[in-house]
């Protein structure tokens, strides 16, 4: 073969190569979750501690005018949801710094779906899967001495220095007391879209309406290993827990693809909706147990945008949905 064309021929090999290590599957992911974290059969290979609720949602009418979406039409819509722990070890304990989790389910008319999967983190600490992947093998434990490797740290932060804006949360915010006591964020951004097709770029949050509480460095100090769980049962045995729906309006040149990056303070912020939680069980009882909170299952009024890490999520859990289930009935 002609020089040129072996040297062409090399450049498309190298650029191919170089394209092929900056991707990642969700299959390769959770292959390697499982070989780092292990498996327990049945659960969830992440936020494996949770718990299921109940209870209630009601739009702001208001909203219309961005999304015509059923969730904002001003009836009583009933939602089941799971609150959870990140992790995928069941020994993490409950003041750990780990995000915390709340997934939703919203029951619309006519058996359709809306699920919003959120975190108690205004932004996420990975940009793309790839990174997640790294970091992810980068702070495996060694099997041997317990504890990860130092250098393999370093050089994973220099490949992927950790985004600013959670570095900064992280650093000013103890975890919460409760779940009843923290809020929630979308993380990433979503479409709202109108009955006459205009698209709006949101974010939301969900403030609790008696108001975010963490714990102080005393009580990370002395906290049991457990408390959220039955500290959440008990809260709603005794009175319903609300949060108020708070949507952000995005500027159409506001980032959308990159879920680290926290848009301007200035932005307009409307409340949406309140949702209220009457009841919590184990998740084993509860109708949360089974569910899939693929953040991608939506109605009509909301769309996602192409951050990579929003669509790597919904194949990701539906992998992991399928391996539990399999799981479960192997048990029978």
């Amino acid at each position: 073969m002609h020089i040129k064309y072996l040297s062409l021929y090399f450049l498309l090999f190298i650029s191919f190569t170089s394209i092929a290590q900056e991707v990642i599957t969700p299959i390769q992911l959770m292959e390697k979750l499982e070989e780092i974290k292990g498996v327990v059969p049945g659960q969830r290979r992440n936020h494996i501690q949770g718990i299921c609720v109940n209870g209630f949602f009601v739009g702001n009418p208001n909203i219309k005018q961005y999304s015509n979406s059923p969730l904002f039409f001003g009836n009583k819509i009933n939602v089941v949801g799971r609150f959870s722990l990140a992790g995928s070890s069941i020994k993490t304990p409950d003041y750990s710094r780990r995000p915390r989790g709340l997934a939703l389910m919203f029951k619309l008319p006519d058996g359709k779906k809306q699920v919003f999967a959120m975190l108690n983190i205004p932004v996420f600490s990975e940009d793309k899967p790839l990174t997640v992947y790294d970091n992810m093998i980068a702070y495996a434990e060694d099997p041997i001495t317990g504890e990860p490797d130092l250098e393999k740290i370093a050089a994973n932060l220099k490949k992927h220095p950790p985004p600013q804006a959670i570095v900064h949360f992280k650093d000013q915010n103890n975890p919460v007391t409760s779940y009843v006591h923290s809020d929630f964020f979308s993380i990433h951004t979503f479409k709202f879209i109108n009955q006459s097709g205009t698209e709006t770029l949101v974010k939301w949050r969900f403030d609790p309406q008696n108001g975010v509480k963490r714990l102080s460095d005393e009580q990370l100090e002395t906290m049991p290993s457990r408390f959220l769980n039955q500290e959440l049962m008990s809260s709603l045995k005794a009175a319903p827990a609300s949060w108020d729906m708070i949507l952000v309006i995005g500027h159409p040149d506001d980032e959308q693809m990159n879920p680290t990056i926290l848009w301007p303070k200035n932005r307009q912020e409307i409340k949406a909706g309140i949702l209220t939680l009457t009841s919590a069980s184990p998740q084993e009882e509860g109708e949360c147990g089974n569910l899939n909170f693929d953040p991608l299952i939506m109605a009509e009024g909301i769309k996602p945008t192409d951050d990579p890490v929003l669509q790597f999520r919904s194949p990701a859990y539906l992998i992991s949905y399928k391996k539990r289930l399999e799981e479960q009935n192997i048990g029978k």
